[in-house]
């Protein structure tokens, strides 16, 4: 046997001892990556769960590496932790050497018709859970090599993954001007009119904006994109509406709409789970256009991996109602063209009944997603949703 550690070199180990020295590097390389996943998760037990190994394992990967620098890499006195600049330089390094190794042992292991890797996803809460739920399952069946990873997260913190490339991709509503993201165009989602089943409105097959006028409305908060996209709507429809209450999430203002205390305007699509179950009647608008702009948003210069690059394509065939084109800056957010509003869903009125107050939870069954290790290993993850139980108190 010829150590491979021999050829081209003078003189090194034995056989055995060669061995031993690539398993130390093996070693190394399995604690890069588990240190990688705690700075990436900013916690040493998500990190750990998201290796499938135990926090004690995840610290001590951590603190075999400080020692073998000579030299601390995560601040632990404070809360969350910091990386010290050592820590910095040596993380940025390492994740850029792990996604090259990935992505080389991807090419490596497959073949033409065969992806294999990881995609990490941070999305906004309400960009459709159930559809991304079969979807995920869905691209799953057709990739098995992939392990996709799916959070939800508020706008900000979705931004901030996808820059900090703690996620390969973002979905987001009304994209921000940024010279640093690039924004593929993916859904147009038309606004409705939504109100409960019992409400005067809810037989009518369309809303003009003048009806409107006087009307309860239950908005968004200021701060969000759609409210002021909403406000300004309204304005130039010359409609002063009453507004009523004020939430930062679709899911309580849907629970508000249901309890028949106003009226909203929400995308159609997060609203057809609650139209199928005729809790919620979904209205066209007349007058000018009014719809949600969803975007696919990753870092300008980046390099997509080939399962990266296959998760945008199958998100914007099957999902998306945006023409498919190349990539535009995320400074770029005009929104194409409207897709059509169908006639008015829900509406034909179900025998009389108390409100249903539909509050489904975010965990979505059936995404416990597997993350995959830079040895190649695929394990379980259980962070793949990450928790969200208070839902309804989540911004939109």
């Amino acid at each position: 046997m010829v150590c491979p550690l021999r050829i081209g070199t003078g003189s090194l180990p034995d056989p055995p001892q060669c061995r031993f020295i690539l398993i130390l590097r093996l070693m190394q390389l399995r604690f890069v990556e588990i240190f990688c996943a705690v700075v990436e998760e900013r916690s040493f037990s998500k990190g750990a769960r998201a290796q499938s190994v135990t926090q004690s394992a995840a610290s001590q990967a951590v603190s075999n590496l400080e020692r073998k620098l000579g030299t601390l890499l995560i601040d632990r006195s404070k809360r969350p932790f910091e990386l010290t600049p050592a820590g910095q330089i040596y993380y940025d390094g390492c994740r850029r050497i792990l996604a090259e190794y990935r992505e080389i042992e991807g090419r490596v292991r497959g073949t033409p018709d065969r992806v294999i890797g990881r995609v990490r996803v941070a999305a906004i809460y309400s960009v459709g859970l159930l559809q991304m739920e079969r979807f995920a399952r869905k691209f799953e069946e057709q990739y098995p090599d992939v392990a996709l990873r799916l959070e939800y997260q508020h706008p900000d913190r979705v931004y901030e993954q996808v820059l900090s490339e703690q996620a390969d991709l973002g979905l987001v509503s009304y994209p921000r001007p940024r010279a640093d993201l690039v924004c593929l165009p993916w859904q147009d989602q038309p606004m409705v009119l939504v109100c409960a089943t019992e409400h005067q409105l809810a037989l009518r097959s369309r809303i003009e904006p003048a009806d409107l006028n006087g009307v309860p409305l239950i908005a968004f908060t200021p701060e969000l994109p759609i409210r002021r996209e909403i406000d300004q709507w309204l304005r130039r429809q010359r409609v002063e509406v009453n507004q009523l209450h004020e939430f930062d999430n679709i899911e309580t203002i849907k629970q508000a709409v249901q309890c028949g205390t106003g009226v909203s305007l929400l995308p159609l699509a997060t609203v057809n789970k609650e139209v199928t179950l005729h809790s919620l009647v979904a209205i066209p608008l007349g007058g000018e256009p009014l719809s949600r702009p969803l975007g696919i948003i990753h870092r300008k210069h980046r390099q997509l991996t080939p399962p990266v690059l296959k998760l945008i394509e199958h998100l914007r065939l099957e999902l998306g109602t945006t023409p498919v084109t190349a990539a535009v800056p995320a400074e770029s957010t005009d929104a194409a063209t409207p897709a059509p509003v169908p006639a008015a869903v829900g509406a034909k009125r179900p025998p009389r009944r108390a409100p249903v107050i539909n509050a489904p939870g975010i965990n979505v069954p059936g995404l416990n997603t597997t993350g995959a290790n830079a040895l190649g290993a695929n394990t379980p993850d259980a962070n793949a949703v990450g928790p969200v139980a208070k839902a309804s108190r989540k911004p939109g």
